[in-house]
């Protein structure tokens, strides 16, 4: 069955590479690199730059892919739409369905670091009161349109980019390691190569919203162009940010030993700019929440709408209010569940979060190599090297990622991907028709 969507409203086309990458970096949030610093600082033995640039390249490979797809098929939907092109769209929709596991749970995430960071420095007020306000603020600001998206964006990073300038400058001056032991962070011994790669399957995660810029595809400007520039771009430039901000903290405190290893970033602040810093840097914390919950949640409601537009959920997500052009039901919804936020730990949180990302990974690799090398039957020595090579290299990196994933995230994504299933046969007739599709251009 074909749908045909020809009325407006439809998605405005205002972003260009710069607001992408901007969006993208404030996706994965800099500040990050200090939720896991002293968990990773203790695993890699003290050489969590060199887990990072580990982490880099993996991801690096991945991002490429996910730039071919967009250069192929530039509309909203990422993972989800390019696996419904490439594969067909029963397994569009469970690629689909898998990556909002990730992308739903993502902003609540980002909703519950805000409100235990503030609970500590505020501990009279509940920690779920900031939860729930950060969660409407978010809502109201995604409403409103990209363009107002877009300049948060650019307020969020400028100030993270400024403190984290002013960590960078005072860990140097403090910096304890002799001058020829400034590289000794990334250079491991030969025992020391396991606990590395260990800790860059852990830090991986820290990368996770690069690929969000492939869902505002219909709202940029030239999307076959700047869509992928702006998702290689947000994953280099993010993660020569968090190698950056690992080797500086290294150098200021080479230890591997912390009071308190999940609180390591506020102590290494403290120990950098004393209270008044740390208070800074807890504020500036938070503030990275608040711009990844931002455009994670505008991420998801982009995968809403393409697959309620593509009658795969209820049609009504699938709408663009005729006033901002923005998929306000969809963005209702994506706070709905936010406000899980306020009853699950951030444990119970995580734990459903990576599956999700990991699935759209291996996909959108895959894709990649049966579109140019089967599909389109492009075999010269160039595109074997970019369209297949790259990708089953960022295949194998994402497969050894798998290995960092707890027993409870595979129940908890295996048990997603049933009720998925469960949804697909029941509107598909026990798969004995495909699911609606939308022929629609650019």
């Amino acid at each position: 069955m074909s749908v045909s969507l020809t009325s407006p409203p439809s998605l405005r086309r205002v972003l260009g590479l710069p607001s992408l990458v901007l969006f993208g970096l404030t996706y994965m949030s800099p500040v990050a690199v200090f939720t896991t610093y002293g968990l990773v600082q203790q695993q890699t033995n003290g050489h969590l730059p060199a887990a990072y640039v580990v982490a880099t390249v993996a991801m690096l490979l991945t991002a490429h892919s996910y730039g071919r797809m967009v250069a192929a098929f530039p509309a909203a939907g990422s993972a989800y739409r390019y696996a419904r092109s490439v594969f067909g769209p029963h397994l569009g929709f469970l690629s689909g369905w898998t990556l909002m596991l990730d992308y739903l749970f993502l902003p609540m995430v980002s909703f519950l670091l805000a409100g235990i960071y503030l609970n500590s420095q505020f501990p009279g007020v509940p920690g779920w009161t900031f939860s729930l306000g950060l969660l409407l603020i978010v809502l109201v600001l995604n409403v409103l349109g990209v363009k107002v998206l877009s300049g948060v964006s650019a307020i969020v990073m400028g100030i993270t980019a400024v403190v984290i300038g002013i960590f960078v400058v005072l860990a140097f001056g403090h910096s304890a390691a002799p001058a020829g032991d400034a590289l000794t962070s990334f250079l491991p011994g030969s025992s020391e190569v396991s606990l590395i790669l260990g800790g860059a399957a852990i830090l991986a995660f820290s990368f996770l919203g690069f690929d969000g810029v492939s869902t505002m595809a219909e709202e940029a400007r030239d999307p076959r162009r700047t869509v992928p520039r702006g998702i290689m771009l947000a994953t280099l430039i993010g993660g020569l940010l968090f190698i950056v901000v690992a080797w500086s903290g290294s150098l200021a405190h080479p230890s591997t030993d912390f009071e308190n290893v999940d609180a390591a970033g506020v102590e290494l602040m403290v120990a950098l700019g004393g209270k008044v810093f740390s208070g800074i840097f807890v504020a500036v914390y938070v503030l990275g929440c608040f711009g990844s919950a931002l455009v994670s949640q505008a991420s998801v409601a982009r995968i809403l709408y393409a697959m309620g537009r593509d009658r795969l959920l209820p049609a009504p997500l699938g709408r663009v209010h005729p006033r901002w052009q923005t998929p306000v039901v969809a963005l209702v919804l994506v706070s709905v569940v936010g406000l899980l936020s306020l009853v699950l730990s951030l444990e119970q949180a995580v734990v459903m979060i990576n599956f999700g990302a990991l699935v759209a990974f291996s996909v959108v690799n895959l894709a990649v190599i049966k579109h140019y090398l089967i599909d389109e039957r492009d075999r010269t020595p160039r595109s074997l090297v970019i369209n297949v090579l790259i990708p089953a290299l960022g295949f194998v990196s994402t497969a050894w990622l798998w290995t960092g994933l707890t027993g409870e995230t595979f129940v908890v994504g295996f048990v997603w991907v049933a009720v998925g299933l469960a949804y697909l046969a029941v509107t598909t007739r026990l798969f004995t028709r495909p699911p609606a599709e939308v022929d629609f251009s650019e």
